[in-house]
């Protein structure tokens, strides 16, 4: 029976087949024992017969991979976000040709258009389920299973005749795409430090809206040509056919090359496959491993750090080991030894998991007052986002007499903002971390390890003081504060507002089109900030809780983005263009509003906040 306790003998001591066997703590940063060799209790064992070290490099911290491996599932990750998001975007052109093949003919076209709220609701609750299998089992095989419920049930949606068939049909399709939306994000926290994470975010986060914007667009071309149901009775489908190719293709492209990125789950498979080496090495008379004592190894049963702090905190597990080692004499010692990973004992049951992930998100909506405001922030700047797929078609076929396939080229705006707006994106948190901006702290900091690097001294004037801008922005904007995140989407953020009434005040015959769909553009560049924003602000501030309150926002965001498309064209016919326009701009500028209070008072606002206090005291 495994023992907890210190079994060890020193070199000269023996027989090491007679200890127990102890239970150790494995980590990334764990230096591994080497097993005696020299040493065999089975006299007759040939040397042809050692069991080799099993190949841990699959095993290895995803933080550490070579750049092109991430750049792999980067690559993957963002695809297939697109390609989720281009499926969200792509039901609403097709709605009346939808509408025609149901039977029995539902009236109106607002019962099709609720394929995109079962959609959303799919999309929305998912992942409070999905997402602790992706803690326990890891991220791929969420990822491939999701995947095939994704693109079998695009495939039925295209034969179904019945309504409440296609709405369970969208539901579904919903809940395998919620994957590649929601688990992306934490795929980028597997792989990359806080502060690389800014440009892949950017990159998934453009994904999206890009995806958005080009669905309704070719959808849109398919239902204007193929649309005459006489001469061409079925082949508006394949506005589902090659969402289902498309679909397939990608799925084949994760099995064969996207790696699992879980850091835990990894360092599991290490802990079994060295476990059963040293098996194999007793087996054949090979017991022990030489030991320095005290060489960062913990033994179960110690405290060390939460596996629910893994994602964002590792470093406070490398300093608890580093701890315990110093000030201490090293001297050789032999161990029979096992390894344990700590996630894998502090896990809970997988009730227990699903019980908190459904639970802690709606807790901490309704405790947390910056969750609650940023929700209905990110929430209602994706409604506005579903809201195009049909205020563009509405407006500029009602009011410039476009047809449908015309005006699904006006996404094009979408797909542009979303360009440049991750362009923005990636170039302002490297204007965030210049030089000149950074603190005092940070600078000397990197200037002292440049010297390490280059044996020269550190410069007490790497960077002009008398700069008034800088020095203002250094004093007023710290660029080490958490809320640095919302700096520029406090700027840029108010292009959604301006975008807004740009598209509904300009909409008139009299008026060139290229201004509302200049207001398209800015509302998307608008809509990316806040969306990018919100993510990384509660990655930074939430840490082990920032899973629960992505997931709170992500609920808020897919069911008010599935309800207004519901009400896109009542509100337009009542209101017309401009008090539709009118109406959205004005709730938009008041939640304009809410980064700017977190900027001035954000660290006021997270002393009160019970969850965020207690990590910023965490030793």
């Amino acid at each position: 029976m495994a023992s907890t306790g210190p079994s060890t003998t020193t070199v000269a001591d023996t027989p090491v087949e007679a200890l127990d066997i102890t239970n150790l703590y494995l980590t990334f940063e764990t230096p591994l024992p080497s097993p005696l060799f020299h040493r065999n209790t089975h006299a007759a064992t040939s040397a042809n017969k050692v069991p080799q070290l099993p190949d841990l490099t699959p095993y290895a911290d995803p933080r550490t991979w070579a750049p092109h491996r991430k750049n792999v599932l980067l690559f993957l990750s963002c695809v297939a976000t697109f390609l989720t998001a281009y499926t969200s975007g792509s039901y609403s052109p097709p709605a009346e040709l939808i509408q025609a093949s149901l039977s029995p003919v539902p009236l109106g076209i607002e019962p099709v258009l609720a394929g995109i709220t079962t959609f959303c609701v799919g999309f929305g609750l998912a992942p409070m389920m999905l997402a602790p299998l992706s803690e326990m089992n890891g991220r791929y095989p969420v990822f491939v299973c999701a995947g095939i419920v994704y693109v079998v049930f695009q495939g039925i949606c295209g034969v179904v005749t019945s309504l409440p068939a296609l709405l369970v049909a969208r539901f579904l399709v919903g809940v395998g795409a919620s994957v590649f939306s929601t688990m992306v994000g934490g795929v980028i926290a597997d792989m990359y430090d806080k502060e690389e994470r800014n440009t892949p975010m950017a990159l998934f986060s453009g994904s999206v809206l890009a995806g958005t914007g080009l669905g309704p667009m070719v959808c849109a071309v398919m239902a204007e040509r193929w649309g005459d149901l006489e001469k061409y009775p079925d082949m508006w489908k394949w506005t589902w056919w090659h969402q289902v190719i498309m679909g397939g293709v990608l799925m084949v492209a994760f099995v064969m090359f996207f790696k699992e990125s879980r850091g835990s789950v990894l360092l599991s498979r290490q802990a079994k496959a060295l476990n059963a080496w040293y098996e194999e090495l007793e087996k054949e008379g090979y017991y022990g491993l030489c030991f320095e004592d005290n060489l960062g190894q913990v033994k179960a049963g110690e405290n060390i750090t939460s596996s629910e702090d893994s994602t964002d905190d590792g470093d406070e597990e490398k300093r608890s080991l580093s701890a315990s080692t110093s000030g201490k004499e090293r001297t050789p010692s032999i161990k029979r030894i096992r390894w344990l990973v700590k996630e894998d004992e502090e896990r809970a049951s997988m009730g227990k998991m699903i019980a908190i992930s459904v639970s802690r998100p709606f807790h901490l909506l309704f405790t947390e007052p910056v969750i609650f405001f940023f929700s209905a922030w990110v929430a209602f700047a994706w409604g506005v986002l579903y809201l195009t797929f049909g205020s563009i078609p509405y407006v500029f076929q009602h009011v410039y007499g476009w047809s449908l396939e015309q005006s699904g080229y006006a996404f094009t705006a979408i797909i542009l903002g979303a360009i440049v707006g991750t362009t923005m994106s990636i170039y302002q948190q490297r204007l965030l971390v210049h030089s000149k901006w950074a603190d005092s702290f940070q600078v000397i900091t990197a200037e002292s390890a440049n010297a390490s690097s280059s044996d020269e001294p550190p410069s007490p004037l790497a960077r002009p003081r008398n700069d008034k801008v800088w020095s203002f922005l250094r004093t007023n904007f710290p660029s080490s504060s958490p809320e640095s995140r919302l700096y520029f989407s406090c700027l840029i953020s108010t292009l959604l507002p301006l975008g807004l009434y740009l598209f509904s005040f300009t909409a008139k015959p009299q008026i060139h089109w290229i201004l509302p769909a200049i207001g398209i553009f800015f509302c998307t560049i608008g809509i990316l900030s806040i969306y990018l924003a919100v993510f990384n602000y509660f990655a930074d501030v939430y840490h082990k809780y920032a899973s629960s309150a992505l997931a709170a926002q992500s609920l808020c965001r897919n069911l008010v983005g599935g309800a207004f498309p519901l009400v896109t064209r009542l509100m337009y016919r009542n209101l017309g263009e401009a008090k539709a326009g009118a109406v959205l701009g004005s709730i938009a500028v008041v939640l304009t509003v809410v980064p700017w209070v977190l900027v001035w008072r954000g660290e006021r606002i997270r002393g009160r906040s019970v969850f965020a206090l207690s990590l910023e005291k965490k030793p």
